[in-house]
């Protein structure tokens, strides 16, 4: 989804001339669709006064409208910050304000009540936009700064506050690090007030945003907002391959969507037997080598015999067990696999009617060219012969016509009779 100002024009993208702002907030990460805005309140009812203000990356707080400014969706406000004011958007405002807040267990009254001073000025603007353009070069700098001193962090990002009194310093690391030298040099270098700020990886993904695996936007970065722990148990029983470069996102942490499906394996699996229990029969004991929880088939191999496996149902394999628990056994697991020999031959019908769908399958006939060039040494009439044509060659070369010798005189009269000359070559 885009907005007008980043839509196509003649095949080609003429990108976002808002730099971030546009009123539609389409082009924006962890966009709320106000589906509450068409909707009028119930008479007596007074609009909720608490908006929802995202800064940069997504980063969202929300505040009260103690000055009862006309706010909509894409407005620059300054708001109240720690010191000075900060510069954010407007992304939601009215009912749907106080869902989002039920939803994040914020409360209507706090103790420090955050406040929307005003509408953004065209100077307070010009200096949020000054200060946000020199984020990127300070990055590159404060990322040398780190490695002079040999600490174990990656600086991720920085963001400055609205007024460009204060910059913030996200960073990542595994352990604990000490930066206060590194505070130093910064405050030295930067000029302005610094504050660190540990993030996780899955944070520093979600703030930096990229393409996963399966050719989609990255989730933290788009729609996600709570990262529960993902263990490799959750790929264990969707039976994944533990393989940690396919199970690893962005973040290098095991991918988030691992957890998406997890419920409707683990109720599938409700079904099955436990893979540790062994089937005992009167031709030997049975392991279970593999399950299918699509189909719910399960397939054993007697020990001693691993190369033959046996397929059976989940249905059937419940009912060995109980058996086995009685003390009941049971002939061989031929028995139950002879359930499920099914017809595996398919019948395609011709839809085109013309061509036949197993055209392909015949063999092609081996036609290879003859080479019939002419060796150095050889006559015109003899011809080698390669590719297994017959021994045509070591045959000698007879006529097609043999004379009959009775009929010399009769093919001496039908010779052709030479051509009569020209009357001026007569002459001559």
């Amino acid at each position: 989804m885009a907005c007008a100002s980043c839509s196509t024009k003649d095949g080609s993208p003429k990108g976002c001339k808002n730099n971030g702002t546009c009123g539609t907030d389409s082009c924006n990460k962890l966009t709320v669709f106000d589906w509450l805005a068409n909707m009028s309140l119930p008479n007596g009812e007074k609009p909720f006064d608490w908006v929802e203000v995202r800064y940069k990356n997504g980063r969202k707080n929300y505040y009260k409208n103690t000055e009862n400014l006309t706010l909509s969706i894409g407005d620059i406000v300054a708001t109240q910050a720690q010191s000075g004011h900060d510069i954010g958007m407007v992304t939601l405002t009215g009912e749907l304000v106080r869902v989002q807040m039920k939803r994040k267990n914020i409360s209507e009254t706090p103790e420090e009540l955050l406040k929307i001073y005003r509408k953004a000025s065209q100077k307070d603007i010009d200096i949020w936009q000054t200060a946000r353009d020199k984020e990127e070069p300070m990055k590159v700098r404060a990322r040398q700064f780190a490695i002079d001193l040999k600490l174990q962090m990656k600086i991720s990002d920085i963001e400055f506050q609205g007024d460009a009194s204060k910059a913030t310093f996200y960073y990542t690391a595994e352990e604990r690090v000490d930066f206060r030298e590194l505070i130093k040099v910064f405050a030295r270098e930067f000029r302005t007030r610094i504050e660190m700020k540990q993030v996780g990886f899955r944070q520093e993904a979600s703030r930096l945003g990229g393409i996963g695996s399966c050719g989609r936007e990255l989730c933290c970065s788009t729609w996600l907002t709570d990262f529960r722990s993902v263990s490799t148990s959750a790929a264990r029983y969707q039976q994944l391959s533990l393989n940690p470069q396919k199970l690893a996102g962005q973040c290098g942490k095991l991918k988030c969507c691992l957890n998406y499906e997890l419920d409707s394996y683990l109720d599938a699996l409700k079904s099955f037997p436990k893979t540790d229990i062994k089937l005992k029969t009167e031709k030997g004991t049975a392991v279970c080598q593999k399950t299918d929880i699509f189909k719910g088939h399960m397939w054993y191999a007697y020990e001693g015999e691993w190369m033959n496996w046996h397929k059976i149902t989940t249905e059937q394999a419940n009912e060995i067990i109980e058996a086995n628990k009685k003390n009941k056994p049971i002939a061989s697991l031929e028995e139950y696999a002879s359930e499920l020999v099914e017809d595996t031959k398919t019948e395609f019908e011709n839809v085109v009617g013309q061509d036949s769908l197993t055209r392909f399958d015949s063999p092609k006939p081996n036609n290879k060219r003859k080479n019939n060039r002419r060796k150095p040494n050889q006559k015109p009439n003899q011809r080698t012969n390669q590719g297994g044509q017959g021994n045509q060659a070591n045959k000698k070369a007879t006529p097609k016509n043999k004379p009959n010798p009775n009929n010399r005189n009769k093919n001496s009269n039908n010779k052709r009779k030479p051509k009569p000359q020209n009357s001026k070559n007569a002459e001559k």
